[in-house]
């Protein structure tokens, strides 16, 4: 028996037998043409973009039938790729330039964009690869003649090992015998992740060299809560992971029930719970697991994959959306969180050696007011039809604070003197995600309506960990005394100012670390709406004075290790029927 530890990006416990998919490589040589053969090689390709818009739109129409709208518009991402006009046109020069064949065109320039998207910063974006890699391999399948083994062709049940899965397949996986799949590569926010968990199978991504481990028919457990494979377990392994199987099905239940039911601490304190979203279709789903709103809209897509600035009247359409949809409740927007290598080359950011700390967010915004504006016009605007606030990100100091609400004001004024409605009152905050922010929150605090604690960057920022080096993956510890004492520090700091403070970061996600944070006197966490049951049953199950008195214990603590332990043991006795990683 081997246990191997990855990322669960789709929570579940399933046992079944490997099925082993292909890696779709596709070596592309190098093959020269003559001039007379530059207009047949432009044909084959228009041809070969039709024909993959064509296998998207039927995907598209098949996951809208089957699981809703909302997940089949991962898709247009994949259409904005095959009609980027710069892009297309990219291909076409090569081809002419170079007298190349095409698939060796496309296939460089879509390597080129791969490489660019992997190395941004942003977990969510760096993800956005496999969909140009996807949309890649379809195109060049067209051009090659080639048909691939689909995942629907399977007829009986089993667990899916692959390198990768595209959006694509997991799209069209049969639901009935695709019971679970493992990759050795991926993250939480890829599209295949995504779909997983709109598919409800367990899935557990990044585990490395798997292949050559597993062969077919390999009996497997897949725990995808706690990111775990297990190959070839015992029956007594087996057995005891189809017990906890039971115990999560019982809870999964019970969970359902809390829906309409509000945070509330056994001893009447209120916890506004509330979800993060990337793209307006995300609001059903929040609705649909009970979120008193959204505490984080994070609005970078806007910027991604295409070669001109959006418009105001483009920004406007998507605010009001969300502020329509998500009413009577309200929606937190955060300003422009880009820069760097995320930029396209239009906006001429030059290349820097460190973008995590470079010329990004509000950074970038202050520097160039035009973009700034146009954004900030845009929620301005929309914040006429429903409850919405705005938040700036990366703030470091005070000056920069009071730079950006100058720039607010001035817009403000501007649609003042145009009779434009806008909501006076709206209340605009900041994320504390900078050690020096985090330092001088006593004094930000004056200047706003409320804070946003982002742990997953002030965490690294503070601990000088990055999140994403496997290497040192292990020093990146929420539970690390500098980190709690530096977040009684902020909250501390906001309510001395009498202003809220919340926080949306995966630390907020944790059902353990979540005791410590309404013990810290946290007035709302945002997460991913898939975890707001979860959440909602730990705050329901506990007394403010209790979570307190295990922060106030936790904080005399010297180590990460010592802190996790005693609050994992609290939390056991409080909600014993609750499973943990």
């Amino acid at each position: 028996m081997v246990v191997l530890k990855g990322i669960g990006v789709s929570p579940g416990i399933v046992i079944g037998r490997a099925f082993l998919l292909d890696n779709e490589d596709v070596v592309i040589s190098k093959r020269q043409i003559n001039e007379n053969q530059v207009p047949e090689e432009i044909v084959r390709f228009e041809e070969a973009l039709a024909q993959a818009r064509s296998d998207i739109l039927r995907i598209q129409k098949k996951i809208s039938a089957e699981i809703g709208v909302e997940h089949s518009d991962i898709f247009n991402a994949h259409l904005l790729i095959l009609e980027d006009r710069a892009l297309l046109e990219e291909i076409v020069n090569k081809l002419k330039k170079e007298k190349v064949s095409v698939e060796y065109a496309f296939n460089e320039v879509l390597k080129k964009y791969t490489q660019i998207f992997s190395r941004i910063d942003d977990e969510y974006l760096r993800e956005r690869a496999s969909d140009i890699a996807d949309v890649g391999k379809r195109v060049l399948r067209h051009l090659l003649g080639k048909q691939r083994h689909t995942l629907a062709n399977l007829v009986t049940e089993k667990i899916v090992v692959a390198y990768d899965l595209s959006p694509s397949d997991t799209a069209l996986m049969h639901k009935e015998k695709v019971i679970g799949f493992i990759t050795e590569i991926g993250g939480r926010t890829s599209h295949t992740a995504i779909m997983a968990r709109a598919l409800e199978i367990p899935a557990v991504v990044g585990l490395g060299n798997i292949r050559n481990q597993i062969r077919p028919q390999d009996v497997l457990i897949i725990d995808g809560s706690k990111g775990e494979v297990v190959i070839s377990p015992g029956r007594v392994t087996i057995e005891r992971y189809q017990q906890k199987r039971k115990k999560i099905a019982d809870l999964i239940k019970g969970l359902d029930k809390l829906k309409k039911l509000p945070a509330q601490t056994l001893d009447g304190c209120r916890i506004e719970l509330a979800a993060n979203i990337e793209l307006p279709d995300e609001i059903p789903s929040v609705i649909a697991h009970g979120a008193d709103g959204i505490g984080l809209y994070r609005t970078e897509f806007f910027y991604m994959n295409r070669e001109d600035l959006p418009t105001e009247g483009e920004h406007f359409q998507a605010y009001r959306r969300v502020a329509e949809e998500i009413f009577p409740r309200s929606a937190i927007i955060r300003t422009l969180d880009l820069g760097g290598d995320k930029f396209l080359s239009h906006l001429e950011i030059p290349r820097e050696m460190n973008p995590f700390l470079g010329w990004r967010a509000i950074r970038f915004c202050l520097a160039r007011p035009d973009v700034f504006k146009t954004q900030l016009r845009a929620i301005l605007r929309a914040s006429a039809y429903g409850k919405l606030k705005i938040m700036y990100p990366m703030i470091s100091g005070l000056e920069e604070l009071k730079a950006a609400n100058r720039i607010l004001e001035e817009v403000k004024e501007e649609l003042r003197q145009t009779n434009v409605p806008f909501d006076q009152e709206m209340e605009v905050g900041v994320m504390i995600e900078i050690p020096s922010a985090a330092l001088t929150s006593d004094i930000l605090s004056k200047e706003v309506d409320f804070f946003s604690i982002g742990t997953n960057d002030l965490i690294q920022y503070c601990l000088a960990v990055d999140r994403a080096n496997e290497k040192i993956a292990y020093l990146y510890e929420p539970t690390h005394p500098a980190i709690l004492r530096l977040l009684k520090n902020i909250i501390d700091a906001a309510h001395n100012a009498g202003i809220w403070v919340g926080l949306c970061g995966e630390m907020g996600s944790d059902p353990v670390l979540v005791i410590l944070l309404l013990g810290l006197g946290l007035d709302e966490l945002s997460i991913s709406s898939l975890n707001i049951l979860e959440i909602k049953k730990v705050i329901r199950s506990v007394n403010l004075k209790e979570a307190q008195e295990i922060t106030r214990h936790a904080l005399s603590l010297s180590s990460a290790k010592e802190i996790k332990e005693f609050v994992y043991e609290k939390v056991k006795k409080i909600l014993p029927e609750m499973i943990y990683g």
